[in-house]
């Protein structure tokens, strides 16, 4: 069977091993054709709004430039201070904070920079953290200013909460206050917002074998928006009366076609469906390609039925459970030992595709989010067809955590 005619993903796993024979594992990969594949996916979604990334689901500046160049994608949505220094310092532009910071340091640099200023909105909603910014301040430079709504639903009176605890920010009325308060302080100004639906954007709705389930998260999910979308617009319409917005952000890759399609809002965050992890497996209104890969090596063979892979224990972070776990992808048909799972050191892995792998063989993961791989690993290698075109540094690899 030649290689591009072998049915997928069949034909993936064999790319992947010949693309890669000459590399020793633990080896991380992305796969180019899927990632440009998704980036066009999001675009379609998107129904014409840009799409900004999020770059802590990439978390690597080549591939964060590689979605800049799709025509549909404009500007990064950074997770922190010194984050969004270096990558404007290393020539990306228009840079959304999306996360409250206490880097005074950063902060400093920011006030002292004209360019920095510029290139850079920072995301509030507490007056203490505009207190902590002039106490940092080395400079005169103006603050760019990005709200952030809260979002999540909450339903009898108030009794049941849906959704993220994030901003404090929730009412509309709370929202023009805040607004009102920043603009009259001296070296700062509002220019936008920020909302993000995770109980929407970051819940599947089709979990495979639970169908009572995946209709309550449908019913759920109905109605947050039906909710949210009334409350956003109205927050739009206020704020509009105190500042110039230049941007109304929401939604991420689970959530990209409702939230486009509100008309108060600008435009649309997405990262995650770019490498398309585990947790973007379940819902119906897309299915993407799995483009991020990591390679464990296959190291012992204890029993029929059974490999050992060399390590592999890369949890998610989140509440603990299974589904934070890397997923066995290829070959199919593997699966953990319950007694053990995904290991520190070692993993054993069950199934009849065990006895097909030798000492040497790659077994292949999907991570159960998109950037945090990348936490593991120091570059990846970017394959085309079956050979490695380039190989790039992570955040990690170029010597930044920011944690």
């Amino acid at each position: 069977m030649a290689l591009l005619d072998a049915p997928a993903p069949v034909s993936d796993r064999l790319r992947y091993d010949r693309a890669t024979a000459h590399l020793d594992g633990p080896v991380a990969v992305v796969d180019l054709a899927a990632f440009d594949a998704n980036a066009a996916d999001l675009v379609r979604r998107a129904g014409g709004k840009p799409i900004r990334v999020a770059s802590k689901s990439l978390r690597c500046r080549a591939l964060l430039e590689r979605a800049l160049a799709v025509e549909g994608f404009a500007g990064v949505m950074s997770f922190t201070l010194d984050e969004s220094i270096w990558l404007v310092r290393t020539g990306l532009r228009d840079v959304l904070l999306a996360y409250p910071s206490a880097d005074r340091a950063g902060y400093a640099a920011l006030t002292a920079d004209p360019e920095l200023a510029r290139e850079i909105t920072v995301v509030l909603d507490d007056p203490a953290q505009l207190d902590l910014i002039d106490k940092a301040r080395a400079g005169d430079a103006e603050v760019r200013v990005c709200l952030e709504l809260d979002t999540a639903l909450h339903l009898l009176g108030g009794r049941v909460r849906v959704g993220a605890r994030r901003s404090p920010l929730r009412t509309p009325e709370d929202l023009e206050a805040f607004a009102e308060l920043v603009q009259r302080r001296r070296g700062f100004r509002v220019v936008g917002l920020m909302a993000y639906e995770g109980h929407v954007a970051g819940v599947g709705d089709r979990v495979p074998g639970r169908p009572v389930y995946s209709r309550v998260i449908r019913l759920m999910q109905d109605r947050a928006r039906a909710e949210l979308a009334g409350r956003r617009a109205e927050v739009v319409r206020r704020l509009r009366r105190v500042a110039e917005l230049e941007f109304v952000n929401g939604g991420g890759t689970g959530s990209v076609e409702s939230t486009a399609a509100e008309r108060a809002v600008t435009e649309v965050a997405a990262g995650s469906g770019l490498y398309v992890p585990r947790l973007f497996d379940n819902y119906r209104a897309f299915q993407g390609r799995p483009a991020a890969l990591f390679g464990q090596p296959v190291v012992r063979r204890p029993d029929v039925g059974v490999v050992t892979v060399l390590g592999g224990g890369y949890p998610a972070s989140g509440a603990a459970g299974p589904d934070r776990s890397p997923v066995p992808y290829l070959p199919a048909g593997l699966r953990y030992d319950p007694m053990e799972g995904a290991g520190e050191v070692q993993t054993p892995l069950l199934g009849a595709a065990a006895d097909d792998l030798l000492i040497g063989d790659r077994v292949w993961f999907r991570h159960a989010k998109a950037g945090e791989l990348c936490e593991r690993f120091g570059e990846l290698h970017l394959i085309e067809g079956a050979e490695v075109v380039e190989t790039v540094p992570t955040y990690r690899g170029e010597g930044r955590t920011f944690l």
